[in-house]
């Protein structure tokens, strides 16, 4: 059983920056322009201990938490264009993104540029990691581990990259001099490849579990389940299949009840393989810095800007009884579980329950709901992900054994409810599970892409403008190919 127990605030140090995938060479060379960075070790000095070491790992967890990684930039590119979420907000809030709605946006949609420069601020603290911890003389088990860890965010990384862009530079180590500054895209096969290589390695290494004090790093079932989602985006149903097993004989289980699984509270439970940590240390002056919650948060109550709502078409996906739609959705005029009144009248008529905090958990002085984690893997997308697998490899029995665990729970104890499902047909299963990983992982930034790998990306997108030989990635960002001097080039037909 994985404790309820929450890290300390993770450290960030100043390490050097590589903002994006690409560097542009400053012309300015005087020297009294040449200020050391306040409150931050300088890298000549850094790289040494141990103790190095830790800062520096620690900064990995710490950037994923970020607003490139958790706000408008990965609900632009993750999340708006399903047909699970839109903008929300007032009509004229951030209309830019209604872009990624109705596919209309374009390379120079900022973004894209966010989204692109967090996953590759996450890749270059990783490579500073990889290149440097070696040399440290430290006790060789944690060195291992650290190296681990790295590959495992490494990885996530440009998975998020590689599902959003199609090909992309891939760097795998800090540029050594000016002549490696500027690389081209490369290949999304050998990005894949370079993923489940990392993925590969890091599970080798890194711990079934940890201690309290080191609670939400990632873990072997980690790799092993984000290698199975890699797996499953390219269609080795085999692998996916043995991945998934593998998960699922670690000691994982589905946390009982539906709504509360997503809450402070029960961070970090017997359902969670990877969430990104955030904390509110009220002892430290910008100690919280996720904005996840905040963005999403009932607009006009208790600070929340009201983008990413739930749209009619999700509310409607779901069957009667089914629990995970009040618990997905906060239907404007509710109360909430937690005794929460929401205004009957407002902007939007839903918003998004999985990120949503208790008022009376807000901090003063802190974004709103700051402290919430943000879900990245759970058990019951590994138990989805095995019987699409098991299905596709023709084990009827087992693709709907694990299916039917997750229909159990969000029967809510209720009999009738959400009846197993019992066809033979393999095409039916396949719509079932489908079906189901809309509703179980809506609002979580799945469903998107689960549309475009499924090859359903017209039939359910194309009502909204999507198009087929474009919307299956999107642009890249314009700053980036102009800084490149044209060595990166543009997606098709944008």
């Amino acid at each position: 059983m994985k404790m309820n127990y929450k890290n300390n605030y993770i450290q960030k140090i100043g390490l050097i920056a590589l903002c994006t995938g690409l560097l542009v060479i400053p012309a300015c060379k005087n020297d009294f322009l040449k200020v050391d960075p306040q409150a931050q070790q300088p890298a000549i000095t850094f790289w040494k201990t141990q103790e190095d070491a830790t800062k520096a790992v620690n900064s990995i967890y710490a950037n994923l938490r970020t607003w490139g990684n958790t706000a408008f930039p990965a609900i632009a590119v993750e999340s708006i264009g399903g047909d699970d979420a839109e903008k929300g907000s007032s009509a004229n809030d951030a209309s830019y993104l209604n872009g990624f709605d109705n596919f209309t946006v374009t390379s120079t949609e900022g973004q894209l540029q966010g989204f692109w420069e967090a996953q590759y601020q996450n890749i270059n603290l990783c490579n500073q990691v990889l290149d440097n911890i070696p040399a440290i003389s430290m006790d060789a088990t944690l060195k291992t581990r650290y190296l681990a860890e790295a590959k495992f965010v490494r990885a996530y990384s440009y998975f998020r990259l590689v599902r959003a862009f199609g090909d992309v530079p891939l760097r795998l180590n800090v540029p050594k001099d000016a002549s490696e500054f500027n690389i081209p895209r490369t290949p999304k096969a050998q990005v894949y490849a370079a993923i489940e290589k990392d993925l590969d390695d890091a599970a080798l290494v890194l711990p079934q579990t940890y201690p309290a004090v080191d609670l939400g790093r990632a873990t072997k079932g980690a790799a092993l389940a984000l290698h199975a989602k890699v797996a499953m985006y390219l269609g080795k149903w085999d692998l996916v299949l043995s991945l998934t097993n593998t998960v699922m004989g670690m000691g994982y289980n589905l946390f009982p009840n539906y709504e509360q699984n997503f809450r402070e509270n029960n961070e970090n439970n017997i359902e969670s393989i990877f969430e990104i940590q955030c904390e509110i240390n009220q002892t430290i002056a910008g100690s919280a810095t996720s904005q996840y919650s905040q963005v999403q948060g009932v607009r006009g109550t208790k600070g929340g800007w009201g983008f990413n709502v739930p749209t009619a078409t999700l509310a409607a996906a779901y069957e009667a009884g089914d629990v995970r739609r009040d618990a997905t959705i906060i239907f404007r005029g509710e109360t909430t579980p937690q005794g929460d009144a929401i205004p009957a009248t407002g902007d939007n008529p839903m918003y998004n329950q999985k990120s949503y905090v208790p008022f009376n958990s807000i901090i003063s002085g802190f974004n709103e709901g700051a402290q919430q984690n943000v879900r990245v893997i759970r058990f019951a997308d590994v138990l989805l992900m095995n019987a699409e697998a098991a299905n596709e490899q023709g084990n009827a029995t087992l693709a709907k054994t694990s299916l039917n665990k997750v229909r159990a729970r969000a029967r809510g104890g209720v009999v009738g409810v959400l009846p197993d499902v019992t066809s033979t047909d393999k095409d039916a299963i396949r719509q079932a599970i489908w079906k189901e990983r809309q509703v179980e992982l809506a609002m979580e930034y799945d469903r998107y892409f689960d549309v475009i790998r499924q090859g359903r990306g017209t039939t359910v997108f194309g009502a909204k403008g999507w198009k087929a030989g474009k919307n299956e990635v999107w642009p890249i960002p314009l700053t980036e190919i102009d800084k490149s001097a044209g060595k990166l080039t543009q997606n098709p037909n944008y």
